[in-house]
């Protein structure tokens, strides 16, 4: 069966391949021909010897909701989705910006709070946030860096802009298949890496044991550093344990350190106890240390923020970093730059709604139809109404839970997103993408040449989280043609 790019669906909004024409974009005319010359049922074959390829090496993701059968093949789509270098080289300054103005807010968060002082950010915010944690105030992390890895999520609009939409610095996750997407699209398409001149990705484990090495309370020496998981029934810890043998680190659990008497943290061997430097914990602050947070937790080290207060150990993120990952505090990104930097944000934000003013909570309330709503704090996609989708009830429903707590939630215009074709039943079709790229920030700043494509496999549909049914796709940064 032949592929013509003529036949391909056309719709209002931007296809990240295709121009409203039906003619392949500058930077996708090599990806564009060689697909069409393969034929549809060829790369169909492809798609298939990609999937298979997930299943024997065992590339899974877990959702919780489905009871004891929760492990699932990582939903891949082969046809990648590309940007030119050119714009990319845009993109980074603008996360590089965004990233810097974050860690500075933070410290300033926990030390003197000269934006509170200076009337730009209001202290109420800071009063009813869930993810700021008095145990930090007055600590200052080396390099001034608290949110060491940060997974910022970009959308496309409709006019081709690219925004930030949200920005995860708790414990953000996904590298782990943006790189086995790479890997996966070498296998089935291993021609158009010699044709094409795609940045590599590959350099990421490198990157992020730098960045955690970096942080060592003994510089000089070879610091020991390990990965923190909740364990094997966590959703990310497949991403743990790929971490965790790329860096040539130590994977361990809350049980297998120690706090000892002279406030280090010790990892218990054959050959007994042995001093760790710095801890890439992947456990919610709250599960961190029983001794300061949930005292019932069984995941974290007892003392963990004692030695890390004491500057006996490094943790990477920060605890209390995720002050900023906070929707509400997200709306404020364009303040917090400008305030910090004396720049205007390279990327702007998605416009956002904050309910907890009075005029924009009515309109919000009034235009429930037109927005999504989103809570400050949840993730996944999870406790969110598109309003373009949603029935009486739960429109209702959701503006009962704005009323009883306008500081949880935030509203944002329905954004039409831009598509990559994607092999459907009936062949190449559109569907929606956003993109999460990676920043990693300690004595140097480093962002992912790309990230991670999410596309919502459903036709039509704006979720691309893979635990409500989305897929992934590899992402290029290919020289200007």
């Amino acid at each position: 069966m032949t592929l013509s790019w003529r036949e391909y669906p056309q719709t209002s909004r931007f296809d990240e391949l295709i121009t409203s024409e039906g003619e392949p974009r500058p930077e996708a005319q090599l990806l564009c021909g060689h697909l069409a010359d393969l034929g549809l049922e060829a790369v169909r074959q492809r798609q298939q010897a990609a999937e298979a390829a997930i299943v024997n090496l065992g590339i899974t993701f877990t959702i919780y909701s489905e009871g004891d059968n929760i492990d699932r093949a990582w939903p891949f789509d082969i046809i990648p989705r590309l940007l030119s270098l050119r714009e990319w080289q845009r993109v980074e300054r603008g996360l590089i910006q965004r990233i810097t103005a974050i860690n500075l807010f933070i410290g300033d968060l926990y030390g003197e709070r000269r934006i509170i002082r200076d009337g730009v950010f209001p202290v109420e915010l800071l009063h009813q946030s869930k993810n700021y944690r008095p145990h930090c105030e007055g600590m200052k992390p080396v390099w001034g860096s608290w949110a060491h890895i940060c997974g910022s999520d970009l959308v496309r609009d409709g006019n081709g802009e690219i925004h930030v939409l949200e920005d995860n610095l708790r414990v953000p996750s996904g590298v782990s298949y943006m790189l086995e997407n790479r890997m996966l699209t070498k296998r089935v398409f291993p021609e158009l890496f010699r044709r094409h001149r795609i940045q590599p990705v590959d350099d990421y484990p490198a990157q992020l044991y730098e960045t955690l090495a970096a942080l060592s309370p003994r510089p000089g020496d070879h610091p020991r550093v390990v990965l923190l998981t909740p364990g094997i029934y966590n959703s990310a810890y497949f991403e743990h344990v790929y971490l965790a043998q790329h860096m040539g680190i130590e994977l361990v659990e809350g049980r297998d350190l120690i706090v000892g008497d002279d406030d280090c943290v010790y990892m218990k061997t054959i050959s007994g106890l042995e001093g760790v430097d710095v801890i890439y914990r992947r456990v919610d602050d709250l599960f961190l240390d029983p001794e300061v947070f949930e005292p019932e937790s069984m995941l974290g080290v007892a003392g963990l923020i004692r030695a890390w207060r004491k500057g006996k150990v490094a943790l990477a993120n920060a605890p209390g970093a995720g002050v900023a990952d906070d929707k509400v505090v997200y709306a404020y990104m364009p303040e917090i730059i400008r305030y910090y930097l004396g720049e205007e944000a390279i990327l702007p934000n998605v416009p956002t709604y904050k309910c907890l003013e009075e005029a924009e909570r009515r309109y919000v309330l009034d235009h429930l139809g037109e927005l999504v709503v989103k809570p400050a704090n949840e993730s996944g996609g999870y406790g969110m109404l598109i309003g373009s989708f949603a029935t009486r009830q739960q429109m209702e429903e959701m503006a009962g839970r704005i009323e009883a707590d306008p500081r949880n939630y935030i509203a944002q215009p329905i954004l039409s997103l831009s598509t990559v074709p994607t092999l459907s039943p009936e062949g190449l079709a559109p569907r929606h993408v956003d993109l999460r790229p990676f920043i990693l920030q300690s004595k140097e700043t480093y962002v992912t040449a790309g990230g991670l494509t999410r596309v919502a496999l459903r036709p039509g549909s704006l979720v691309v989280n893979s635990s409500q049914g989305g897929g992934s796709k590899d992402t290029w940064i290919v020289a200007d043609v």
